[in-house]
Parts: C-alpha cells; structure tokens; sequence
C-alpha cells in the first residue's frame, strides 16, 4: 500500500490535461514511442473535437511505485463525474494554462476536490507560449485556493512548470530552466501526495465511482477497494442505494497499467480496479464482504438540467439515409447509454408513443449522444433543449450558470447588451491588454442558441466558458427563444438556383441549389420576425424567344451551413431538428403550410 499513488487530473477545459497524461506514459516508459498520443481520448468524437467526453484510468509504474491515474473531463457538463472521482483518489494533479490562468472551471474542479480533502498539486502547463505570464497565474491560483477556503496543508501545494506538448518540466518558473523530463511531476506525486488511508483489516469493502458497461459481462464499476481483499468468483453483498442487499458473484475483475486493462485475479485495499458481476451496479453502492455489510457514504449523482425528446423521424425522407429507425430500437439504444452514463435520464413521452424524454447535463452532453446515434446508422427527430424547472419551497426555479467571457474590447459593448436581453447579471469586468473578462451569472434558457450569436459578435476571436451555478427563482418567459423568423419551404422537390436567386433578399439561405426539400423544412433565415412561407423549387419558364443579357448565370451568395449543435441551438420550440447519418435537417413540427397557419392563428 505504501507504494501506491491515487490521482486523478483537473482543470479546466483544453488546458492540456490529457496531452499530460500521454507524456506522463511516454516519459515513464510505460508505453511504446510508436504508441499514438492523445491515446487517452478513445472514442472519434473525443479526437476530432479535442475534448474528454469520459473519465479514463490508468496506471504508470515509476521508481518502484504504481501511480493510479484518472484523466477527468473538463467540460462542465460533465463535471458530475470529477466530484464522483475524488472519492476514488488521495491527491490531484491540478493543470493550469500558463496565460489563460484560473477558469470557470478550473473553480469548478477545484472546489470538489478541496471538499473531498485530497492533496493538490499544481501544474502552471504551456509554459513554452509566447504569451506565458507564469508567477500571475500562480498568484490567481493561490487567491482561488484562499476564496474557496483551503486549510492550511492544501495552501501549501508544491507547482510545476511545463510544457506537456513538449514534454518538458521544471520546478522554476523561467523557460531556459525547463528539461526534456517528467521527472520533477512524477517525483512531486510520488513525495506530496499520501499512501492510500486505507486498511487490510476487516471485510472487503469497494465503491464504484464510474461505470462502463460490456456486452459480455454487463455494468462494470470502477472504484477503489477502501478496505481488505477480495478474489474472482468470490461471494459478496452489495448494500444498494435503498439499503436493500444483494448477493452476487465476482465473475471478473480488472487491474490498469498504462492504456491496457488487464485481468486480476485478486485486489486488496488502496488498488484501483474494475468488477464485474452485478449487471446492475449502481454509482455509490457498496461491495461488501458476505456477513460484514457495512455501507460507505452514498455519492452524490449530479441531476441533470436539461431535457429533449428523441422520437422516430416522421419526414418525407424517413429512411433514406439511415437503417435504424424504429422506436423499439431507439429506445434499445438509449437504455444502453444509461447503463455507461449515470447523469442521463431516460422516459417515454407521455403524448407520444414513439417519442422519449432524454435529460441530461447539457447541450453537449446531449448533443453528443446524438452524434454517436447518428454515426451508428440511427434516423431521429429531436425537439429544442429545455431546462427542468424545479418547485422549491412553492417558487418555480430553473438552473443559472457562471459565465466568464474573455474578448477584444471591441466587442464588450455588444456582448453587455446581448446578456442583458437573456437576463444575465455582470459579477465582475477586468481588461488587461486589450482583452476583457466578463463574469456573468446567466439562466441556462438564456445560453441556449447563444454561442452561436456569441462567435458572430466577436468575429470567432471570443472565449465563452459556463458551469452549473445553482437553481434559482425563474427569470423573464422569453428568454432564450429566436427573435428571428425562419423561411419554409412550401414545396416537395429540388431547390433551384433560379428560385433561389429571386429569394435571396428575403433572408438568409441555408441550402444550396440542388438540395432536396420537403413541404415544411426550414431552408433559411427571414429578414423579418415572422415565419415566411416560400417556393424554393421553382424554375425559370422556357420560351423560344431570347433576349441580349437575360441569361445571365445567376450568382448566389454562400448559404449558411449549420452544424448539429448549431441546429440545437437555433429551433424554437414549434421546431425540430431531424438527424440521420448524412445530415441534419430543421424543420417545423407541422409540416403542412394550411395546417401551421390555422394552428399560429389560434396561438
């Protein structure tokens, strides 16, 4: 036990956490130079978008010691897991960027890690960027760890300067001073962070923190054993949430070591390990030894804020790209992410049989269920995200966030007004070097569909960064809907580069000449706040009489192309957004033009 390490890494998203992870592997030798980096983000939509989605284990053998590693993600929707995390560590590794400094969730992350009591240790990373302003960031550190009330031993962190793309580090802020080595961050976990507090007496006692989930076996949990030892195929209790106990047998178990998950036959107190067996494994309960059932404290499951429903897509093009469209297997599908992700929520519609209500933690979270669907062949239709508005002691409360904005100051007039309209109110407003940061408190309602508006405004050049605050009494009934109205296509067909020329001065197009169209789909943005109802499948009539200068080539502006989040974004809440493996579509949940104006007129 005295040679085992538990940590996991913190900070703020695209700080560098994980590049850091990948160098720590690398420069202990614990995996091969032709291993490929970022190796810990696993799943294509973690390597495209350069984020962690999921927390990962690991495990590095370093001067005779196992150090246990957990890479956590580092966008707030997915900040549950780290809270859940540091029930399974002793220290953290907390990655700061070198000029960006303290984030909203650099706060975020630390906050639960000083509650839980672990050890920090500090990581000023990105030493190497021209605009590096180190000892500043230290000073935001120190002053965050003092706000958020650290004790005496946790204000006393050993940092460390470096640069994980370049895999180098060092105990001294100035830049000549670095090494090609990981050294002084290995040798800083090995000398500051604690043996695991645990013991060999006594009946096994383990607690899963995270889940996977496997065809073959079911739920696995992954936790670390508090107490005593255990072995495959053993009997064992599980105390459940409710206090109920089951008994189930150990079928399989497993240990880490560098990006490998290797089987174990046993694992004794202070050991990171994943087991198999219940296929009903729950976050927070306790594997206990038959006969000495005693119950850890339960975790804390994050609810979620936000809700969409997912149903079968009913447009004219139903089928056409996608195999997988039938409720029964849409529903198969999301039950099977709510055996991996405990923050997610799933529930029949009540109004429709073919529809469910899936909650999660955020757009992103949201979204990116979505996109994994998608690449799996599904067809659905999604309605516009909702926040989960809650009764608290008889007042209707929604969720609020913290948004921290940095800008050009160009734009800071711009920004102000639009958060004003959404009900944000400003905390706090700093410029330095022609940069300025915003601190805002914000309903979530009112972040729906802004970032797109956001990156508009400061010509793409502004940082948004946002995390669950708290619930609070609901603001204004309007915010977070479009002003804007939309224009609709009031046709089947192939939209026509003639049609699409006389229409141009109406709006914003979002398709190009050739696209396919059905009566009801969105196919641009109206100039004006009311929906627009048009024929973007007309051609030119053909007579046998020509003129000089009448058949010019028409030349169309470029239309607006939207990503899956941006759609999200976008639709209101008569709206849906239909998704199938080659593309996204927006489109009004009443398709039929006669049908949507008798139903707008009744509104």
């Amino acid at each position: 036990m005295e040679k085992i390490r538990n940590i996991a890494i913190i900070a703020h998203v695209d700080h560098g956490k994980t590049t850091l992870v990948d160098k720590l592997l690398q420069m202990s030798g614990t995996f091969r130079d032709n291993e490929e980096t970022s190796s810990m983000d696993s799943n294509d939509i973690e390597r495209e978008r350069g984020i962690t989605i999921l927390a990962k284990t690991t495990a590095i053998n370093y001067d005779g010691y196992r150090i246990n590693i957990v890479d956590t993600p580092g966008h707030a929707d997915f900040g549950g897991e780290v809270e859940r995390i540091m029930n399974m560590v002793d220290g953290v590794l907390l990655v700061v960027d070198a000029y960006e400094g303290t984030m909203p969730q650099t706060r975020f992350v630390l906050k639960k890690a000083l509650e839980a009591g672990v050890t920090p240790i500090v990581v000023v990373n990105k030493i190497d960027k021209p605009t590096a302003r180190p000892k500043e960031v230290v000073d935001e550190v120190l002053d965050l760890f003092i706000e958020l009330g650290a004790d005496l031993d946790q204000l006393d962190f050993p940092v460390i300067y470096a640069s994980g793309l370049a895999g180098t580090s060092s105990i001294h802020p100035e830049l000549e001073t670095q090494q090609p080595t990981m050294d002084p961050i290995l040798e800083a976990i090995v000398n500051y962070i604690p043996a695991p507090n645990v013991s060999l007496d006594g009946g096994f006692q383990f607690q899963p923190a995270l889940l996977d989930y496997n065809d073959f076996v079911g739920r696995i949990g992954i936790g670390t054993v508090k107490r005593g030892k255990v072995k495959v195929n053993e009997m064992v209790s599980c105390v459940r949430r409710d206090g109920s106990i089951k008994q189930f047998r150990i079928q399989k178990m497993y240990g880490f070591i560098g990006l490998k998950r290797v089987e174990v036959q046993e694992a004794s107190a202070g050991e990171m390990v994943a087991i198999s067996g219940l296929p009903d494994i729950e976050v927070g309960e306790t594997v206990c030894t038959v006969g000495k059932e005693e119950a850890l404290p339960l975790l804390r499951i994050d609810e979620p804020t936000l809700q969409m429903t997912f149903g079968v897509n009913t447009s004219p093009f139903c089928g056409k790209d996608g195999k997988l469209l039938t409720a029964r297997k849409i529903e198969e599908r999301l039950m099977k992410e709510t055996e991996r992700d405990v923050s997610l929520k799933v529930i029949p519609d009540p109004e429709n049989s073919e529809a469910f209500i899936v909650s999660g933690r955020g757009e992103l979270h949201l979204s990116i269920l979505i996109e994994n669907m998608r690449r799996e062949g599904f067809e659905l239709q999604v309605s516009k995200p909702e926040v989960i508005v809650k009764e608290i002691d008889g007042i209707k409360c929604e969720p609020f966030e913290d948004v921290s904005i940095d800008t050009p100051d160009e734009y800071v007039g711009a920004i102000i007004e639009a958060l004003g309209n959404r009900e944000g109110v400003m905390e706090n407003m700093t410029s330095r070097d022609g940069q300025t940061r915003l601190n805002y408190i914000v309903p979530s309602r009112g972040l729906i569909g802004f970032s797109t508006d956001f990156m508009t405004m400061t010509k793409g050049y502004g940082i948004i960064n946002h995390t669950f605050k708290e619930y609070r009494k609901m603001a204004g009934s309007t915010v977070g809907q479009r002003k804007q109205g939309v224009l609709v296509s009031m046709e089947n067909g192939k939209a026509t580069a003639y049609a699409l020329g006389q229409l141009e001065d109406r709006g914003v197009m979002f398709i190009e000449p050739g696209a396919d169209v059905y009566e009801g789909m969105i196919v641009g943005e109206n100039n004006h706040t009311n929906d627009l109802a048009i024929n973007v499948v007309k051609g030119k009539n053909l007579t046998n009489t020509r003129a000089a200068g009448s058949d010019h080539t028409v030349v169309l502006k470029r239309p607006r192309l939207l990503s899956l989040e941006v759609c999200l974004d976008y639709i209101n809440n008569d709206e849906l957004v239909e998704v199938t493996p080659v593309s996204f579509r927006m489109r009004k949940k009443i398709l039929n033009t006669e049908l949507r104006k008798k139903s707008d007129s009744k509104k």
